[in-house]
């Protein structure tokens, strides 16, 4: 810091402060310093701005179900917005969920210092964790029933799915099957309150969804039964690996996309849009809620006032994969 002080030829406090983002500093005062800055090759010595600040400037995260398109996305979209807001992020990502190993997670990020917590929570297990976590840093709590926390994230799943429905609705389709996700996960139990609700409103009584577990394989299962099924016309499947396997065995029917029954997904997976036919799905945005975790987590941090978080707006992609069917359903 001293050698970037003497070539910009500024004391080592006004170094400091530019490096800290003080407003304070003149602009081209600013540019002086980060040209010495970039031509020294200097990074701050992290480790001991913290031990001078009392702050660790980590932020911790929880993930649960990695695997998963949506979490996985979520967790990665957190880590950079992290990054980008000047903090460390340390991450705990759990195989499995259990109260052992969410309270294990919570105590391993407690101990190497986090100001804050994370967690990308869509087990109804792991938001059972987080009312009963008394940690003494806030929490925030990224997917999951936003009702059981005080500092929530999270995307508007119930309007997610009613966008997907009312869109085959419009199209003509009537006789609408959900393959809904496991009952556990709150995202899919919002996805067929939303299925229902846009039913209700066309004033059609809705059959049972059929059960999947998020994967291609359940999809494909649900997909056989629904093949089996003449009256449907179209299919909302709750994330777009159940979609993906519901396509094959449609096709395996002899059922055609989108000429027999048309298929909607939800999250749009990178692959999305390169299956045949092209998918419809929902759209999250993953990076918006990204850079919500962290900018609610940095005021919990500084102890303001918090108002509770809007859900995210996600965004109806139409492809080929849906169409107007090509006779009446009864």
């Amino acid at each position: 810091m001293t050698d970037v002080a003497r070539l910009a030829g500024v004391s080592h406090q006004t170094v400091s402060r530019v490096i800290n983002g003080s407003p304070s500093i003149k602009p081209e005062t600013r540019e002086r310093v980060l040209q010495a800055i970039e031509r020294l090759g200097y990074r701050p010595n992290t480790a001991a701005r913290a031990l001078v600040r009392g702050r660790s400037g980590m932020i911790g995260i929880i993930g649960t179900a990695t695997t998963l398109f949506g979490p996985a996305s979520i967790h990665r979209t957190v880590e950079d917005a992290a990054r980008a807001a000047g903090y460390f992020a340390t991450s705990v990502n759990l195989p499995g969920v259990t109260r052992r190993a969410l309270d294990d997670a919570t105590d391993h990020l407690m101990r190497v210092g986090v100001e804050g917590i994370i967690m990308i929570a869509g087990h109804d297990e792991a938001l059972e964790v987080v009312r009963r976590q008394r940690s003494g840093v806030p929490f925030v709590v990224v997917e999951g029933d936003l009702s059981k926390a005080s500092f929530t994230v999270g995307v508007d799943q119930v309007l997610g799915a009613r966008m997907a429905t009312e869109h085959l609705l419009e199209l003509g389709h009537h006789e609408i099957v959900h393959v809904r996700g496991p009952l556990n996960w709150a995202e899919a139990r919002a996805r067929v309150e939303g299925w229902r609700l846009a039913m209700s409103a066309a004033r059609l009584r809705p059959a049972e969804p059929v059960h999947g577990d998020w994967s291609s394989e359940s999809g494909y299962v649900a997909g056989l039964r629904i093949g089996e099924m003449p009256e449907t016309t179209a299919v909302f499947a709750a994330n777009d690996q159940m979609a993906i396997g519901v396509l094959r065995a449609l096709h395996e029917c002899g059922r055609r996309v989108p000429e027999d029954i048309s298929v909607v997904g939800f999250d749009d997976v990178p692959e999305a849009a390169y299956l045949i036919p092209p998918l419809t799905t929902i759209q999250q945005d993953f990076k918006a809620v990204g850079r919500r975790a962290i900018e609610v987590i940095k005021q919990a941090i500084k102890g303001e006032d918090l108002q509770p978080s809007p859900l995210i707006i996600p965004k109806l992609v139409v492809r080929k994969s849906t169409a107007p069917p090509t006779r009446t359903s009864t």
